[in-house]
């Protein structure tokens, strides 16, 4: 069986991250009618649905779901592969690639950005995107050379650099009463609509959370589940929820009636790492690893003042 083209798998990813024809298309810049048309070439090459789908709704296939999975790492593949050889082309000695999340502080993405290492002037520093659980996972598997992650587990595949630990802010109304204290505690969102960042984006951090509350008898009245930030205002102001946020995100959504309190528990905070494999031989990745252990200790305190948003 011939190999499905790239732009094939492309489709069936991005169907697969918005299980909606229409809004796939519009990220891929190309009419609803040319998407379907790619889903059904795909399909009818592979010989087996990808999707269910009716005029209502759409839903991945136990196999479009393990075929979606493989093809991202294989996309994911053939860019490093573009990119590395074009860096190479272009005379860069050396490719580090850095993961990162799309909502991660971006002082502390150009901290690590600027590092230098004597021992390869020619390095170049690509980045590439995803959750922290994926990126994890990235490193592992060797597809990244290393990655800033936020709330992770800790895995003996991974070592782990501490570059910040921050505590979760809640967004709410400015009308709101909770508005009148410093800080604010689980037992003050007893009962309350809550919003959280959709468990797949960080299913530890999502779970950490609902098991703080649980702990202290905490439950919301519901929960509303967003995949960024800017979905969150218009939950806060029509249902009176307390969105779970980082200082950054909170901080981009705090005008228009919105405003933000950092939560006081010690035992649900946002701590963010420079993950490498554990048996990494790359002697660039060690250097980098101690370069940025230096750079963080020389800043001290700046980064830990800023807060990371999850993912």
């Amino acid at each position: 069986m011939a190999l499905p083209e790239v732009r094939l798998l492309q489709a069936a990813i991005a169907v697969a991250k918005d299980l909606n024809f229409s809004r796939a298309a519009d990220r891929l810049h190309i009419g609803q009618s040319t998407l379907s048309k790619q889903i059904y070439e795909l399909e009818n090459q592979l010989g087996f649905r990808l999707f269910n789908r009716t005029h209502q709704s759409v839903e991945l296939t136990d196999a479009g779901r393990a075929f979606v999975e493989e093809a991202r790492e294989a996309i994911l593949h053939t860019e490093r592969a573009v990119t590395v050889a074009t860096a190479v082309f272009n005379g860069a000695d050396e490719i580090l690639n850095l993961g990162k999340s799309s909502y991660t502080d971006p002082f502390l993405v150009s901290t690590l950005l600027s590092i230098r290492l004597p021992l390869f002037p020619g390095m170049r520093i690509k980045q590439w995107s995803n959750y922290s659980n994926e990126l994890a996972r990235h490193v592992i598997s060797g597809d990244l050379d290393a990655a800033i992650t936020t709330g992770i587990p800790e895995t003996p595949k991974l070592s782990l650099l501490r570059l910040a630990d921050n505590p979760f802010y809640i967004a709410m109304s400015i009308d709101d009463l909770l508005v009148d204290h410093r800080e604010i505690s689980m037992e003050q969102m007893q009962g309350r609509n809550w919003i959280l960042l959709s468990r797949h984006a960080n299913p530890y951090l999502y779970d950490l959370i609902l098991l703080a509350g649980s702990d202290k008898n905490v439950r919301p009245k519901d929960i509303f589940h967003v995949m960024s930030p800017e979905e969150v205002s218009e939950l806060i102001l029509e249902h009176q929820a307390l969105a779970f946020l980082p200082r950054s995100a909170a901080w981009r959504i705090s005008r228009d009636g919105i405003t933000m309190r950092p939560l006081s528990e010690q035992n649900l905070r946002l701590v963010t790492n420079l993950a490498v494999r554990s048996d990494t031989k790359s002697r660039l990745v060690k250097e980098f690893v101690r370069a940025t252990s230096r750079k963080i200790d020389n800043l001290g305190h700046k980064i830990q003042s800023r807060l990371p948003l999850t993912g």
